[in-house]
């Protein structure tokens, strides 16, 4: 392990499961004193336990992030004392997803959404980045999404908060960049959790027919690519927004007659 993030401390929010859970784990990894928040203590202990298996350094932290400034505060507080007095990244992951259309959403579900999706985020920013600008600098990276750049006919509050934090990444860019602090996005396409759907049946495969992928990706290639970002290999990269989706949003092989290499050595012809 090439160990990257070797004495570095980061928060990750939502790190109980999926993409939050391996993004946490390969922080860990590559050597950083990771906490891990969420709202079920049971599943944090897990991530936890999982990482000290491995050699990593971890502890939970429970928050629940409801948009109030005071939950936010309360968040960055106990995990910069858990870290040392120190928090060098941050990665804004937590997020919640309700079904439902623009016509079936209440006024109840649009103020908890954009609670959780852009309100915690930009109240956790708000504390954290000066604080990292009075230590010397640090990296902030948020969860973005495919769909706040490829319309779909539901999730469009979903999406438009989404759409909200991409832009939040490039403002916060502008605005402590030349402070010392990175700013930067990961921009997940449809990713399938193992641990949900280990037999791989996830009915959001759908969704990418007709990319060069063609399947729902790993958590792990959304940990990669939060990995580079949080390192000095990105040391170049600001107010960016990395498209980690199997070619969702730039690419379609749809009706695109492509070749491609069988276990054979021979090749295979379809129309995508």
């Amino acid at each position: 392990m090439t160990q990257r993030l070797q004495g570095r401390t980061a928060l990750v929010t939502g790190s109980t499961s999926n993409i939050g859970r391996a993004i946490a784990r390969a922080f860990a990894a590559e050597g950083a004193h990771v906490v891990v928040s969420g709202r079920d203590d049971n599943r944090g202990d897990a991530v936890v336990a999982e990482i000290e298996r491995a050699g990593g350094r971890a502890s939970f932290v429970r928050a629940d992030l409801d948009g109030t400034a005071e939950a936010s505060q309360a968040l960055a507080a106990e995990a910069t004392r858990r870290l040392g007095g120190r928090l060098d990244i941050l990665v804004n992951n937590a997020g919640i997803y309700p079904p439902g259309t623009t016509s079936t959403t209440d006024p109840a579900t649009f103020d908890r959404v954009y609670a959780v999706n852009v309100k915690a985020p930009f109240f956790l920013t708000q504390v954290v980045a000066p604080a990292m600008v009075a230590a010397g600098g640090g990296v902030i990276i948020n969860l973005g999404s495919w769909i706040a750049r490829r319309g779909v006919p539901t999730g469009a509050l979903y999406a438009s908060t989404k759409g909200a934090l991409e832009t939040l990444t490039r403002a916060w860019s502008a605005e402590f960049g030349g402070r010392g602090v990175r700013v930067d996005a990961i921009s997940p396409g449809v990713v399938r959790d193992p641990a949900l759907d280990p037999a791989g049946t996830f009915p959001g495969q759908t969704l990418m027919q007709g990319t060069p992928a063609g399947t729902a990706g790993h958590p792990d290639a959304i940990a990669a690519a939060a990995v580079y970002l949080a390192s000095d290999d990105a040391a170049f990269v600001h107010g960016a927004v990395l498209d980690i989706d199997g070619g969702r949003t730039g690419v379609t092989t749809t009706g695109v007659t492509t070749t491609r290499p069988t276990t054979t050595g021979g090749t295979t012809t379809d129309g995508g």
